[in-house]
């Protein structure tokens, strides 16, 4: 079926990643009780505010070779659910390879539009770029997200204090999206779906892995595919990385993991940007 003749039912039903996974409760509890034990354990930088906004925070999670790299995770949840406290967790993948890691909050929909929200990360970057020697984080930045995050990353690639990216289960052509669920709260405008769509735009020039679970809804397969070749087309670097078995949850298990397929993408990029 062409999206024109498909039912809002199955319009909702091609992005709702909650439905299609199972046990995707259990998992995200998991993460939460994980995150919750990082953050007990590692307090020392948490909750630092970059603006007046109450998601305006960063946790930061310094390693002990303050010119390691430093991964940057914004976290998912179709740009209003959830927040950075359930991606904690994430910092035990590459911490264990001594890199530092940051995860930044924003101002959720329908409080914030898409175009506010993208400002508030641009301006988490800044404060980010200008404060993160204070906290014992002096390396390469390497920008990461997940599905919403993963959209915010290739929004967010162009900022001049990151060096690479990796998208996670992106969506980078926001048009499907007014025709769904996501919407009611999110409200995007025309002039947004234009300005902020990433495979409408000209990507930025600099190393992007793309990564989706092989078994992620189609809608989410083809779009990274669909980003990835605009960004082939203009001869730009980074992978295409397929995560085999991986749905839209489990896929976060891989950057996790010390060894996991992401943790160890992520350690590409900052071998290819020499800073491995």
């Amino acid at each position: 079926m062409t999206w024109e003749t498909m039912s809002r039912a199955e319009r909702d039903a091609a992005y709702n990643n909650a439905a299609a996974v199972a046990d995707s409760a259990e998992i995200v509890g998991s993460w939460e009780g994980a995150s919750e034990a990082l953050r007990r354990a590692h307090p020392g930088h948490l909750a630092l505010p970059y603006g007046e906004k109450a998601r305006n925070k960063w946790d930061l999670f310094p390693s002990s070779n303050p010119s390691a790299p430093c991964l940057i995770h914004i976290h998912g949840g179709y740009w209003q659910m959830r927040s950075k406290d359930t991606f904690s967790c994430l910092a035990e993948g590459v911490a264990a390879n001594d890199w530092s890691v940051a995860l930044p909050g924003y101002t959720l929909a329908p409080e914030a539009s898409l175009t506010q929200i993208i400002a508030e990360l641009r301006a988490a970057l800044d404060w980010f770029a200008r404060y993160r020697g204070d906290h014992g984080v002096r390396g390469p930045l390497i920008l990461s997200g997940w599905s919403a995050g993963g959209h915010l990353t290739a929004m967010l690639l162009d900022h001049p204090s990151i060096s690479a990216g990796l998208a996670i289960s992106g969506i980078y052509e926001l048009g499907p999206l007014r025709d769904t669920y996501i919407n009611d709260k999110l409200r995007l405008s025309d002039s947004e779906i234009a300005s902020l769509s990433p495979l409408r735009l000209m990507p930025a020039a600099k190393p992007l892995a793309i990564a989706y679970g092989t078994r992620e809804l189609d809608a989410l397969v083809l779009t990274s595919r669909d980003y990835h070749a605009r960004r082939a087309s203009n001869h730009l670097p980074g992978n295409l990385v397929p995560v085999a078995g991986a749905d839209h949850f489990t896929i976060l298990e891989t950057l996790r993991k010390p060894d996991g397929v992401l943790t160890k993408t992520a350690l590409r990029l900052a071998e290819d940007i020499g800073a491995g």
